[in-house]
């Protein structure tokens, strides 16, 4: 058997430039990005996910020579886009890093941080808390697998090509980052409601008798009242992953469809 240079041309970017965006989504999703897996089993895992994918997907490949200039284009716009997918994603993880956050300055824990594992930041221990939390969740939910079944999708809606994503797409996902600190207050809401009016009654405790220190007692019952919130409000936290994770994989959807 006998194949011509645009046989194999044509076999080896079927191959490659899915794989730039699925290595590029690998990188930048949460899960797969964590500092937990390394470099080398994410390339691993896009291999694989790349050999189950691309068989999938109908005219895939444009006849383009992958060392040409268009064929480097083509490259860039592949792992811009991975990368926007990913991006997107990590802005839901991140709301509940911040929902974490005013919960600890709200109930006094604001100082209490330490290195978060998964991604080497230094995060309040309420934040690395929420984190896990979703992560199982999300893991549980089989979020990971939907996250892949869309890559997949985008071979179809968003082909293979030198235009890639549109100029627009680039200003709607900067505009993502009010949607994840809009994300963080509607999960956080619950405690910051609760510890507001902790506060107030302290504050009035200590008009009324000014002999009682609310410093004394105020801070270690504001922390106690901040764990006994938490543990009631993680359910509706889950909720809130729900339905938000369920419009973030909307939204890369739309981002993945520019004439959707």
């Amino acid at each position: 058997m006998t194949l011509s240079v645009a046989e194999i041309t044509g076999l080896i970017g079927s191959y490659l430039w899915p794989f730039f965006r699925i290595a590029a989504l690998m990188m930048a999703a949460p899960i797969f990005s964590s500092n937990f897996v390394n470099v080398r089993s994410r390339l691993l895992i896009a291999l694989a996910v790349s050999f189950i994918i691309v068989p999938t997907i109908p005219n895939l490949a444009p006849a383009v020579e992958p060392l040409s200039s268009d064929g480097l284009l083509i490259v860039a716009h592949q792992i811009l886009i991975g990368v926007c997918m990913g991006f997107m994603l990590q802005l839901l993880f991140n709301g509940f890093i911040i929902a974490g956050q005013i919960i600890a300055m709200q109930m006094g824990l604001g100082f209490a941080s330490m290195i978060d594992p998964q991604n080497g930041v230094s995060v309040p221990v309420i934040s690395q808390l929420y984190l896990i939390f979703v992560t199982l969740v999300f893991l549980s939910l089989d979020g990971h697998l939907i996250l892949l079944r869309v890559l997949a999708e985008s071979f179809v809606t968003l082909p293979i090509g030198t235009t890639g994503l549109p100029h627009t797409s680039y200003r709607d996902i900067a505009a993502q980052a009010s949607w994840m600190y809009a994300a963080g207050v509607i999960v956080a809401l619950p405690a910051i409601g609760s510890l507001m009016v902790v506060n107030l009654a302290f504050g009035i405790l200590s008009r009324a008798a000014p002999q009682i220190s609310p410093f004394s007692i105020g801070f270690p019952l504001t922390i106690n009242l901040g764990f006994v919130i938490i543990l009631i409000t993680l359910s509706s936290a889950s909720a809130h992953l729900v339905t938000m994770t369920d419009e973030m994989l909307q939204m890369i959807r739309a981002l993945v469809t520019p004439n959707g």
